[in-house]
């Protein structure tokens, strides 16, 4: 480490004002800030707070809390390829962990690729430093991708959800919609035949074993209402003996995104940027809140089948989990009064459940549900903030 500090002390003045290397400072910064932590220190006077965090450790927070997601979504993803085939292998052996690695690191880097070769464009363009935010970026584009997603495609949806998404509205801190659902949203409309239907298991050269679908839990959900099924039967009615029983639906070894299957490891990760106070917990909890809420009013109503599963379900099929913890609570997109966070989580899990429920063409709504309520978290802040001002008038009026 001591031989990489020397290096990079050495290499700083060609990239300094008048180096020969000059325009490309804010790149050699990234680099250098992301192994080391930076000497500059205020020039400001009088008392100041000192605190460990900056955007770059909160950043590397983040993506330390989706670790677990990756690593299970890793191994899921190799474990679905040999059930897929009819063979039976332990989830934890090494080659359902060889498979996924070979699915899932070329999306991981290819997204980071694509997505940082934009941000080093855009710094040297604009002259500013290259903010951290895509490390995080960079972590949930793969993650919810299915296993079977075109690399291209991948790259494509990065740079549109980075240039369109992100940068057009300037950059780190002013983007409206949460960039990587910005990516898997683009790739759902513009090819929707490679994110849906029977895309969530890697399959390969080999032959399916017969009576094996490859469909999630949300689609299956959606089959069964058609047919006026009963839905839970379809899933399966016990707390843990098929692939969607309930106690799996939690665990997560079924058919899916990448890293969303598994409401445990999503909780884990939710835990951990609670512990650390970088995600809200109320947005998190609201989430949850609105969906439940949402699906007991469905089973009062009971129009149909899909209106009748229980409202517990809606928690662990689908990424409702994922989103809520790695979604919904973006700093950037989400609300800031801590009164906005329970109206803005809450709406989310209404909406995604309205949307899964009412909606037959699309059996997911947590990506939806997100995308809109962060169009609405401006003017969610706005009233709760002019609420309180006019509160706070009429009591000093009084």
């Amino acid at each position: 480490m001591k031989l990489l500090r020397t290096f990079f002390d050495k290499q700083k003045p060609h990239f300094e004002k008048g180096g020969k290397w000059e325009k490309f400072y804010y790149i050699f910064e990234a680099h250098e800030t992301l192994l080391f932590t930076p000497k500059s220190t205020t020039n400001a006077t009088g008392t100041q707070i000192k605190d460990a965090i900056d955007m770059k450790r909160m950043m590397m927070t983040v993506l330390i809390s989706m670790i677990p997601c990756l690593i299970f979504g890793i191994f899921n993803v190799g474990y679905q390829h040999f059930i897929a085939q009819g063979q039976e292998v332990s989830f934890l052996s090494l080659d359902t962990l060889v498979i996924g690695a070979i699915k899932v690191l070329p999306v991981v880097v290819v997204s980071y690729a694509t997505g940082l070769s934009i941000e080093f464009i855009f710094a040297t363009i604009r002259r500013h430093p290259v903010n951290e935010g895509f490390l995080v970026t960079g972590m949930l584009i793969p993650l919810v991708m299915p296993p079977t997603v075109p690399l291209w495609q991948v790259a494509l949806a990065t740079a549109f959800a980075v240039v369109i998404g992100k940068e057009a509205f300037g950059g780190t801190g002013m983007n409206i919609l949460n960039v990587a659902l910005t990516a898997r949203a683009f790739l759902y409309f513009a090819y929707p035949t490679d994110m849906s239907g029977d895309v969530w298991t890697y399959v390969g050269d080999t032959q399916l074993v017969d009576g094996y679908s490859g469909a999630t839990a949300l689609a299956i959900a959606a089959e069964a209402s058609t047919a006026e099924s009963p839905v839970v039967a379809a899933l399966g009615n016990s707390w843990y003996s098929g692939l969607f029983d309930f106690g799996n639906l939690i665990w997560g070894q079924i058919p899916g995104s990448i890293g969303e299957t598994s409401v445990i490891m999503s909780l884990i990760g939710g835990a951990i940027l609670i512990l650390t106070g970088v995600g809200s917990w109320k947005i998190i909890v609201s989430v949850f809140g609105g969906a439940y809420a949402m699906g007991l009013l469905f089973n009062v109503i009971g129009a149909n089948t899909y209106m009748l599963m229980p409202a517990e379900y809606h928690l662990v099929i689908g990424g409702l989990a994922f989103g809520a913890v790695f979604m919904a609570t973006d700093p950037v997109t989400a609300t800031q009064t801590e009164t906005g966070k329970w109206i803005y989580g809450f709406l989310i899990g209404v909406i995604t459940v309205i949307i899964r429920v009412v909606n037959p063409a699309y059996p997911e709504g947590i990506m939806m549900a997100i995308l809109l309520m962060n169009v609405f978290a401006p003017l969610i802040d706005y009233y709760i903030v002019q609420a309180n001002k006019k509160r706070r008038l009429q009591r000093a009026t009084v």
